[in-house]
């Protein structure tokens, strides 16, 4: 068998060895990091707060579902990246890995680059060739090359080492046209022992020539193939365009290039958003505008409405009627918005209409902008206006000199101080402007391990037999990723790690489950579009989690389905909020959550429902056209595009809400009902001699209070949460739902029930209360923000407030009451010029506090 490794390559990694043998304890270096940023994505010190977690830091990962409770989380010091598995090769322990949140698995890669010099078939006088890579009983194939016999393939297969127990490796060159039973043109057969093992940083194995054998063992007379064989982990840049050893179950994955498409689906990916933008049209006025056939506005009625319409992609938008009182000129001075994203490829249309009668409209002329004519805009300055042209529509063509219909004045420009938000408040991952100028550093680095799940259901059946096709999706800011699906498996190993820069604490990771159903027979003889099933949806905000400590959770997931409340298992991660600046973050809580754009010229709550749905269309359509493509209906699932519909499931949940925060009030009344009653005497005594002292001093009324508050918040640092919060099914009010509430819920909007008049009046009923649905949802997110600021949810938040409300008591304990009171009293009633518009810090570090709203469904 031809060598893998030269006897150079062999006898360095024997030098290696020994060297390490030599020095016991001696750390191999770390990968060099490309930029500052980089570096801390290595595994920082980890605190570890006595010995029990020392011996839990040094434990490996569990692998069982008993080792995994749901709900489970440890702090764990990073682990070393498989040491015991590159160990099995004997050159490869204890080396480093940026793997160092997952398990690492090992891989045989197999990259076949091209051939040369293939002999036709003697039959057919062609030749089309593919190459087959077999390990075991596992093989794959290439697509195959019609009529070259000189064929570049260029592609990477990766045979896991747990599954593969072959000592062999064997590359056949076969051609497809030929008639013959034995259609293999010449192999190439490999000890796997002898694969080199490259670990990352190392450059790519340069790949060889090798001369092709007969199937008697004899030298082909013609014929080279030029591959490259090692053994690597998932770290390796080939994994995530390698063709896995478990795709040759997807129907037609691995017969010479049929089901291309479907393998490709099945990899893992990074998906970017494209960069979205608020274009600001405002439509001033039209003069000369004359309707075909005619010589004025005045020909078609002194009181003819006349209205522009803009349309950008698929939205249009149009101003209000504005009846004629001139011949030749109009004034609307409206202003139109829409979400738009780079590259600008479709132009801005705008249409001039007029309504001389009811349901008769009639176009005066268009006009067709391309976007890159307006200016980017980053702060409030006054755009200058500008006058263009309109062409006349649907006339026979005319001299130039007549081809002109008047002509319209419009302020536009391209936004770039907002943040195109399309994904809701309560979850955004992120809320930097879109002008890169305007963005701060990053201040802390979020790694995400995706470990695996555990007992998925069976989400389809083939062949009687139920199966499941899981793959992950996550989404950060403007970095989605999806990890490769694993193939008829109800307990997937994904140990797939991702990196992401975090601007902003107080915002929220998602991470969904999905089965894919564009394999195989799942999807073939369908005529209709064949839609990935949701598995379940786990939400991470990231300010509950500590800095520089390692999460390895067990997440429940749940989701609804027209016959209730569905558990599909479980998702395994391992995450890690590292902090670049301690300073940053404690700043950042007294920041506006969004951009000062936000706030300076805001926008009305209708136009940001409007242009929150333009932009997740643009995402979802964008993100769809990818290669793999991240299909629409795991984008609106990620993007909750059905968040604000109506659903008595969600208001009974969020009145819950309000009642549990009420109760508090209750529970306060009880008790001093029952201190009146001498329910408990040594209580009463205290209260008694409580409130004597505060009556006779009470300049120790305030800082009393805010020394109780910082005492409650120290005392209920014990009892912080120690791991992220779950998708909670009775929080949600999923887990006894009424299927008609289901039926209702998982309606379509406007309802698809027959009966014309109930589907007005229910269109209408859900609408309103979408909207008191919304209310009551804020209510309830103030209220339960109030009780985060002792309840170390946010740890940073709690630890700020419990500070503040320190000094606060020793400030008010030394200064009088009355000068407290004039000083706030005058600055309540300040003049506005001494206001300010953007909100204060106090009020920043409340909206910044987070609340059950994260654990919703």
């Amino acid at each position: 068998m031809p060598s893998l490794a030269g006897d150079g390559e062999a006898d360095h990694l024997t030098d290696r060895r020994t060297r390490r043998e030599r020095t016991p304890g001696a750390a191999i270096p770390r990968r060099p990091r490309r930029s500052w940023r980089t570096r801390m994505c290595s595994a920082p010190p980890v605190r570890v707060e006595d010995h029990k977690a020392a011996k839990d830091a040094a434990a490996p990962v569990p692998q069982s579902r008993e080792q995994w409770p749901a709900g489970a989380s440890r702090s764990a010091r990073p682990h070393g990246a498989g040491a015991g598995w590159l160990g099995g090769l004997g050159s490869g322990e204890g080396l480093a890995s940026a793997y160092d949140l997952v398990e690492t698995m090992q891989y045989l890669y197999v990259r076949v680059v091209k051939a040369r010099g293939l002999p036709a078939s003697a039959v057919t006088g062609g030749c089309s060739p593919y190459v087959e890579a077999r390990v075991g009983n596992y093989h794959a194939a290439t697509r195959h090359l019609e009529g070259k016999s000189s064929p570049e393939w260029n592609q990477v297969f990766a045979f896991s080492r747990d599954r593969v127990q072959a000592t062999a490796l064997e590359v056949l060159v076969r051609d497809k046209d030929a008639l013959a039973r034995d259609d293999c043109v010449g192999r190439v057969a490999f000890d796997i022992a002898e694969a080199p093992v490259r670990v990352p940083p190392d450059s790519p194995l340069a790949p060889q020539w090798y001369r092709l054998e007969g199937t008697g063992g004899k030298m082909a007379a013609n014929g080279e193939v030029m591959l490259a064989v090692w053994v690597g982990t998932q770290a390796d840049e080939a994994f995530a365009d390698a063709w896995h050893a478990n795709a040759a179950s997807v129907h037609g994955g691995g017969g010479g290039g049929d089901g291309a498409a479907a393998v490709q689906s099945m990899r893992s990916k990074v998906y970017v958003t494209p960069k979205l933008w608020y274009l600001r049209i405002s439509v001033l006025e039209a003069q000369d505008v004359v309707p075909p056939g005619t010589g004025g506005i005045a020909d078609k009625g002194r009181h003819a409405d006349v209205f522009a319409k803009v349309q950008v992609g698929g939205m249009v938008l149009r101003t209000r009627p504005c009846a004629t009182r001139s011949p030749t000129s109009l004034a609307w001075n409206e202003e139109l918005v829409f979400a738009v994203a780079e590259p600008f490829d479709e132009p801005a249309v705008l249409i001039i209409e007029a309504r001389a009668h009811p349901g008769k409209d009639e176009i005066i002329g268009r006009a067709v902008l391309p976007l890159t004519l307006f200016e980017k805009r980053l702060d409030r300055r006054q755009v200058q206006a500008q006058w263009f042209s309109l062409e006349p529509f649907g006339r026979p063509a005319r001299p130039p000199e007549a081809v002109f219909a008047g002509r319209v004045q419009l302020r536009a420009c391209l936004e770039g101080a907002y943040h195109v938000m399309e994904e809701p408040t309560m979850y955004a991952s992120d809320t930097r402007p879109t002008a890169r100028q305007l963005w701060r550093p990053p201040i802390a680095v979020l790694e995400v391990g995706v470990l695996g799940a555990q007992g998925l259901t069976p989400m389809k059946t083939l062949d009687g037999r139920g199966m499941t096709d899981a793959y992950c999706v996550a989404k950060y800011g403007q970095k989605w990723v999806r990890t490769r699906t694993v193939v008829d498996s109800c307990s997937p190993r994904w140990n797939e790690q991702y990196t992401w820069e975090v601007y902003d604490p107080c915002t929220v990771l998602t991470l969904a489950v999905f089965d894919n159903c564009q394999l195989g027979n799942a999807a073939a003889g369908s005529g209709a579009a064949v839609r990935d099933q949701r598995i379940g949806k786990v939400r991470i905000r990231l300010s509950t989690l500590e800095m520089d400590r390692v999460y390895t959770t067990a997440h429940p997931l749940v989701v609804l389905h027209p016959s209730g409340l569905r558990k599909n298992g479980e998702l395994r991660l391992a995450v890690r909020l590292t902090c670049l600046s301690l300073g940053s973050v404690v700043y950042l809580y007294g920041q506006p959550f969004l951009p000062k754009m936000h706030y300076v010229h805001p926008f009305t709550v209708l136009q940001l429902d409007n242009l929150r749905r333009q932009a997740m269309g643009i995402v979802a359509a964008r993100l769809s056209r990818a290669e793999p493509p991240l299909r629409r209906e795991v984008v609106e699932y990620m993007l909750d595009a059905d968040s604000h519909a109506w659903s008595i499931r969600q208001s009974k949940a969020n009145f819950f809400r309000v009642t549990a925060l009420l109760s508090g009030a209750a529970s306060t009344a009880r008790w001093l009902a029952d201190v009146c009653r001498w329910k408990n005497p040594a209580a009463t005594i205290l209260v008694h001699v409580l409130f004597v002292t505060l009556t006779c001093f009470p300049d120790l009324i305030l800082p009393t209070m805010f020394l109780y508050m910082s005492a409650a918040g120290i005392w209920n640092y014990r009892r912080r949460p120690r791991r992220p919060p779950h998708m909670d099914a009775r929080l949600s009010c999923a887990e006894a739902v009424h299927p008609d509430e289901l039926d209702e819920e998982l309606d379509t909007f406007p309802t698809s029930r027959p009966n014309a008049v109930v589907r007005l009046r229910y269109d209408r009923l859900r609408s309103v209360a979408g909207r008191i649905q919304t209310v009551v949802g804020d209510v309830a997110t103030q209220g339960e923000r109030v009780r985060s600021l002792l309840a170390w949810r946010d740890p940073r938040a709690t630890a700020l407030f419990t500070a503040f409300c320190l000094v606060a008591a020793v400030v008010l304990y030394v200064t009088p009451i009355r000068v407290v009171a004039l000083v706030v009293g005058l600055y309540v009633l300040r003049h506005p010029r001494f206001r300010s518009r953007m909100p204060s810090a106090a009020g920043n570090f409340f909206k910044r506090l987070p609340s059950r709203a994260d654990t919703m469904l």
